[in-house]
This record gives C-alpha cells, sequence and structure tokens, in this order.
C-alpha cells in the first residue's frame, strides 16, 4: 500500500523503513525538484515532518553543495502514510539529491538512517526488526548507518558514515551503471 511498484527506477524515489509503535512500516519517499521563477522557491511536504524536511534541506545544500537556492522542493509518502522519525531522514536526502541530480536510486534499495546537521548519518533503534522486514519485502540493498547490529541473510548492506560522500558514490556508480547498461 505504501509503495509504487515500477520496473525501471525514477529519479525522485527512495524506501525506507519507519517504526509504528513496534510495528515495521516499509514507506516510498517521493520529491520533485523544479526551477522557480519566483524569487522565494516553495517547499511543501505532504506526510513528512516539514520542520525535520527543512533541516535536511539544509544539510544539502550547505554540506553537500546541491543547489536548491531557486528551486521548489515537493516530498511526500506514498499512500497518505504519515512518516516523521529522524530515521527516515536518509530516504528523504536521498530522494530529494536524485530528483535534483535527475538520477533514480536502484530498484530494491531501502534507506535507514538519521541525518545529523553536519551531514553524519546517525544510528536508528529497532535497525534489525527494520531490515528484516524490508528483507521480507524483497529488498535486496539497504544503505545504513555506522554498527548495524544483526544483519539479515539475503540483505547486501552498506554501511554510510557521510551525507556528501555517500551522494558522491551514488553519482559516481550511476554513471558506470548507465555505461555498463549500454553495452
Amino acid at each position: 500500500l505504501f509503495l509504487t511498484r515500477r520496473h525501471d527506477p525514477v529519479p525522485g524515489t527512495c524506501v525506507t523503513v519507519a517504526l509504528e509503535g513496534r510495528r515495521p512500516l516499509v514507506a516510498e519517499v517521493q520529491a520533485l525538484v523544479a526551477a522557480t521563477p519566483l524569487g522565494t522557491p516553495r517547499r511543501a511536504s505532504s506526510g513528512l515532518d516539514s520542520s525535520r524536511l527543512s533541516m535536511v534541506l539544509a544539510v544539502l545544500e550547505r554540506r553537500c553543495q546541491l543547489d536548491l537556492s531557486k528551486r521548489d522542493v515537493y516530498s511526500a509518502t506514498v499512500g497518505g502514510v504519515r512518516v516523521s522519525e529522524p530515521a527516515a531522514d536518509l530516504a528523504v536526502g536521498l530522494a530529494i539529491a536524485s530528483a535534483t541530480l535527475d538520477r533514480p536510486l536502484p530498484i530494491g534499495l531501502v534507506a535507514i538512517g538519521e541525518v545529523g546537521l553536519a551531514g553524519e548519518i546517525r544510528r536508528v533503534s529497532g535497525l534489525s526488526r527494520r531490515l528484516t522486514e524490508a528483507v521480507r519485502l524483497g529488498f535486496d540493498h539497504a544503505l545504513i548507518p555506522p554498527d548495524p547490529g544483526t544483519i539479515p541473510p539475503g540483505l547486501r548492506v552498506t554501511v554510510v558514515t557521510d551525507m556528501r560522500e555517500l551522494l558522491v558514490t551514488l553519482a559516481q556508480s550511476a554513471g558506470s551503471n548507465a555505461s555498463r547498461d549500454r553495452s
């Protein structure tokens, strides 16, 4: 219900696993970034905490040098689910960066982690439970903060420590994947 199933990846989407009480809930975050003719860009969100969104946008601009100053940013969760916990920060940041750079994230990827003001990726509670739910729903790759604990079998995990380094790595891998796909 809270995911969009696609055969081809689309820029501006990223999946995360939130906790609703103790129950893991897989949700898709979507972002649309567009140039604005107005002096003040619009920031709109649906299903996401607007103050957390503002903080993630500030980190992307300041720490990752992603120019959003003349662009409207729209963000939402799929299916009307409300995701307000910090564990969704990484997915929100990746969805916005993906939309800004017009580069899709790989299908089967889930991102879980809090983004700090310095751009660091911080641990979140219940990570093992979140990863187990992601595997159960068919996800095969997770971007997670350091010190993950138990990793369920069948899941490829990439530990990320910094938002800027992550965006550089993703940009490089997207370029190499495009070259490989053309071959």
